[in-house]
């Protein structure tokens, strides 16, 4: 035994002393994030031969799916899944909010539905400052003054009346019967409402719903909302206009009587007249291309397409496949990016309607060349130096996703929210559904941060009839001129990133979709001047080097984002579905 023990120790130290000798030639075992990331770990993505939906919740999901099964095609089943999410995720599902669809026909034909909140008429510039010009606390993002007229369900009736297969009725039972009849709890869900729930208690009918007045609902409890049933039911009945010239319109305009009521304020803040003037918009979607695939995203008032387009143009320039994902180098140069593109954000963008935006101008690539020569390769810049640039010389946190393909090949990306968690957390008595505080996108106070921290300028100030600027960012990829994959995320400002990281993981990195969206990501917007990180998301050498370059890292890490995904897989035709496990989302397919 001892013999045995003696050969071991000699072999242990022949092993030891060989590896000190070793020449200097020897090369080092690669790191991790060199590997090549086809070979990296991942869940696989979910497979469907006929069909995907991506989205937060498994069960709207399946709505979607059986939507798709009983006949319709993508455009009628995110209108179902979107009309569901109202139901089973209330942080950001909606009746109460607005926001932005974009469609790729199976024909090749794309457009973009554009049903932001507008602010109602008795909005005005100031309305948000005292009589010294200073900010009034909450007013913005708390109670009913914080809301703009709901575009959600003018939205998703334009799109399923002209693009759709089906009713309206069709595909706005579903969510009937999931209000009527209840839904098992998700651990999610429960998570969210117990961290929405200080809020959430401040309003009478949204602390009785939401958190049965003080007993908040545990995973598998079964979720009854019947006056939010009752409001679907009115719709279904009487069609989808009811919500803003019916009975619904009317208990909207009520609430905002007994809210006048308690304030003192001299006028009504949203009225009948505000519902019955809400139209969608129709717009040409915005065209961009990246190392020769061709990028379909949504044009102003949404600032993340711009945004997105103007980072890949300049991020184009880099080899950032032979840098690696996660590397210090791709980390740098795409931050650089992040900062120029935000700070352009905040000069330039705002509703069309009200202001002249440069758009070729900044999704140019001559305007990207400029940029680009301004990044130092080896140190970071500083925000305080990295102001809005001149593009009109190169003219010529609470948000949901969804992604549908049907069997033709047809394919939504969408984008809807509330704004904030629950946004103003007032729920409309005897309507069931809660209201947005889309007004803090618009810029209470131009040149101050708000409540996700961007500086916005004149472009975005409050006005009435105004679109809030958002960081909304579906988007729609083709590859060869066919469709590839189709993405978005909810989370604020980090929308923007999250999907351009995505985007950057399958086409320089060839991720699959699942890969793609597990992979960390990191956020900057300019201001305030710091990286975002997520946990586990970038080594300490990495961190260190970035450091050492100049970069500065915020405080504590945190998971951004939840992109839903679909691609089509190559030479199979199959829907492969990605969906965030940063917030439990789930694809179904068929």
């Amino acid at each position: 035994m001892k013999t045995r023990k003696n050969f071991s120790f000699i072999l242990c130290l022949m092993l030891l002393l060989s590896l000190i000798a070793a020449p200097p030639s020897i090369k080092p075992i690669p790191s991790a994030s060199l590997l090549p990331v086809s070979e990296a770990a991942s869940r696989p993505p979910v497979r469907g031969k006929h069909g995907m939906v991506s989205s937060v919740s498994q069960i709207a999901s399946q709505v979607g799916v059986d939507v798709l099964k009983r006949g319709g095609n993508a455009i009628d089943a995110a209108v179902a899944v979107g009309l569901a999410l109202a139901v089973v995720w209330p942080e950001a599902g909606n009746l109460g909010g607005g926001g932005f669809m974009v469609i790729r026909k199976a024909d090749g034909t794309a457009t973009t539905i554009d049903y932001r909140e507008t602010a109602p008429a008795a909005a005005y510039r100031n309305v948000y400052l005292n009589e010294k010009g200073e900010y009034i606390k909450e007013s913005s993002t708390f109670g009913h003054l914080a809301a703009g007229v709901p575009g959600t369900v003018a939205g998703m009736a334009y799109a399923v009346e002209k693009y759709g297969n089906l009713k309206w009725a069709d595909v706005a039972e579903p969510a009937r019967k999931l209000a009527a009849d209840g839904f098992p709890v998700w651990y999610q869900l429960e998570t969210s409402l117990k961290n929405g729930s200080k809020n959430l208690s401040r309003n009478a009918e949204s602390n009785r719903i939401f958190l049965r007045g003080g007993k908040p609902y545990e995973t598998d409890e079964i979720f009854k909302q019947p006056e939010l049933a009752a409001t679907f039911e009115r719709m279904i009945k009487n069609g989808p206009r009811e919500f803003y010239e019916g009975k619904t319109a009317q208990l909207i305009e009520d609430s905002m009587k007994r809210a006048k009521a308690m304030t003192g304020k001299d006028q009504l803040w949203m009225t009948r007249e505000d519902l019955k003037n809400y139209k969608p918009v129709e717009r040409a979607p915005l065209r961009g291309k990246y190392r020769g695939n061709e990028i379909i995203t949504m044009p102003p008032p949404s600032s993340g397409g711009i945004a997105m387009i103007q980072m890949l143009n300049i991020l184009e320039r880099y080899d950032l496949k032979k840098m690696g994902a996660g590397s210090s180098q791709s980390i740098h140069v795409m931050i650089e990016a992040m900062r120029r593109a935000f700070a352009d954000r905040a000069e330039f963008l705002g509703d069309p309607d009200f202001v002249k935006i440069p758009v070729a101008g900044l999704t140019s690539r001559g305007y990207a060349d400029k940029l680009a020569t301004t990044i130092d390769p080896n140190r970071a810049s500083t925000s305080q130096e990295i102001k809005h640039g001149n593009p009109t010389g190169f003219e010529s946190e609470q948000t949901t996703h969804f992604t549908v393909v049907d069997k033709d090949g047809n394919v939504v990306t969408n984008t809807y929210t509330l704004n904030g968690s629950y946004g103003c957390h007032v729920t409309v008595e005897g309507a069931g559904f809660l209201l947005n505080n889309e007004m803090d996108d618009l810029a209470p106070e131009p040149g101050k941060a708000n409540m996700y921290g961007l500086i916005q300028s004149e472009a975005n100030a409050v006005a009435a009839g105004k679109r809030p600027l958002s960081s909304m960012t579906p988007t729609i990829v083709l590859k060869d001129g066919k469709f590839w994959f189709a993405l978005g995320s909810p989370g604020g400002p980090t929308i923007i990133n999250t999907v351009t990281q995505t985007i950057i993981n399958v086409i320089d990195h060839g991720m699959n979709i699942q890969q793609a969206i597990d992979w960390p990501r990191f956020h900057h917007q300019w201001m305030p001047d710091e990286i975002r990180w997520e946990p586990l998301g970038i080594s300490p050498d990495t961190m260190q080097k970035l450091t050492s370059m100049g970069h500065k890292f915020a405080e504590r890490p945190g998971n951004m984002g939840d992109c839903e995904a679909v691609m089509i897989e190559d030479k199979t035709g199959v829907r492969l579905g990605g969906s965030d496990g940063r917030r439990n989302g789930q694809s179904v397919g068929y």
